[in-house]
């Protein structure tokens, strides 16, 4: 028997496991497909603290230190590099906006987003098209490679000693006395006195197992990339108002992402891809940078995902049950938070408590007078 068991086995699960681990906590992680299958593993890789929701920017901060160290943390660079993320306004309305959000992090205490002009918006992206009128910056952030995170935390993991079962599709979550009982679809039963849900767009399916309810919607973020290009961009670009999120391979290729979503089927583990959509995505590309206008795309993509009605995850124990943690519903920007949630869930589990401030993420949001009342579901997670 375990002291630990992980369900869900993205960038958040095997964070949580990786950083028990190292504290000398035994672990049993449960993935009901493959380590990284889902939006941990196919996302668009920012490693962004801008334009994060104000609840979140203390742990963004704190996850862009790990980030920063990450080759010491997990003997790999991920791929990260950091020459700085830009939301980039077109026009003097949409500047507008950009000063209103950087005033709004400098009354929270923050300094890391910064308003430019055009003339050094200019020398910082020479190949952005000449009527932007300047853009946000956070000179720090940057991006990595997704799936190999992943796949270097589950190295790092598997190294101490966690237990990985894969494609195991747990069906019923139970406690006895102090002790959970995780149950599979392959009739396998695990034993832990404490459980952590990571299961992404399936955690609002552990969560209902214990009687808490959630306000999440699976969703399926979509992303393109194009064939080579001459290298023209090293940092990272979003637009003030459409959604994007655009940047450049060392390879020459260019991933574009943002927020367009298709459909997404999580009980066959589906996604359908709306072309109308990435239509419009591609049509900011070419109007922002005039190199892409004759460029293929050559792929397609979408990862599914959990998205909270507020928008913010839940983090934090469950206030229906002891020895159960959940971190789940990251809403599509989850990433850059998966060193640092792990880790503070580690700190829950082990110490009691975090330095960090979570309550904004706290499961009561949505169901403090339902909590407890629903005990035993045992739909697939």
């Amino acid at each position: 028997m375990a002291d630990v068991i992980v369900i869900g086995g993205g960038i958040h699960g095997c964070s949580a496991a990786f950083h028990l681990a190292r504290r000398g906590v035994s672990v049993q992680l449960i993935e009901k497909d493959t380590i990284g299958r889902h939006a941990s593993g196919v996302n668009a890789g920012g490693v962004r603290q801008i334009f994060r929701a104000l609840p979140e920017i203390p742990l963004s901060i704190a996850a862009m230190r790990l980030w920063e160290r990450i080759e010491d943390l997990l003997d790999d660079d991920c791929g990260f590099v950091a020459q700085g993320h830009l939301f980039v306004a077109e026009n003097d309305a949409e500047l507008e906006q950009l000063k209103a959000r950087r005033d709004t992090i400098v009354a929270a205490g923050f300094d890391h987003e910064e308003l430019i002009g055009a003339s050094e918006l200019r020398g910082l992206v020479p190949a952005l098209a000449g009527h932007c009128v300047g853009a946000l910056i956070s000179r720090r952030d940057g991006a990595a490679l997704p799936f190999h995170t992943v796949q270097a935390f589950r190295r790092q993991m598997r190294r101490l000693g966690v237990g990985v079962a894969e494609e195991t599709r747990v069906t019923a979550l139970r406690r006895t006395s102090s002790v959970w009982a995780v149950e599979t679809a392959q009739g396998d039963r695990f034993e832990a006195p404490v459980v952590v849900n990571t299961a992404g767009a399936w955690g609002a399916a552990v969560a209902a197992q214990v009687g808490e309810r959630v306000e999440m919607q699976a969703v399926a973020p979509m992303l393109m990339i194009s064939e080579r290009v001459a290298p023209f961009l090293s940092q990272v670009i979003s637009a003030a108002v459409a959604p994007l999120s655009f940047k450049q391979f060392a390879n020459g290729t260019v991933l574009i992402g943002g927020g367009y979503e298709g459909r997404a089927h999580p009980d066959v583990n589906r996604t359908d891809l709306d072309f109308r959509k990435l239509s419009r995505n591609a049509k900011t590309v070419y109007d922002l940078f005039p190199v892409m206008r004759g460029a293929r795309i050559i792929r397609a993509w979408a990862g599914i995902e959990g998205r909270m009605s507020d928008g913010i995850p839940v983090i934090g124990p469950s206030q229906a049950e002891t020895g159960l943690f959940h971190a789940f519903g990251f809403s599509a920007h989850g990433f850059q938070l998966g060193p640092i949630v792990g880790s503070i869930v580690a700190d829950l589990i082990i110490d009691g408590t975090t330095e960090l401030p979570i309550d904004a993420f706290s499961i009561r949001r949505f169901n403090a007078s339902e909590a407890g009342s629903r005990p035993g579901y045992s739909a697939g997670i």
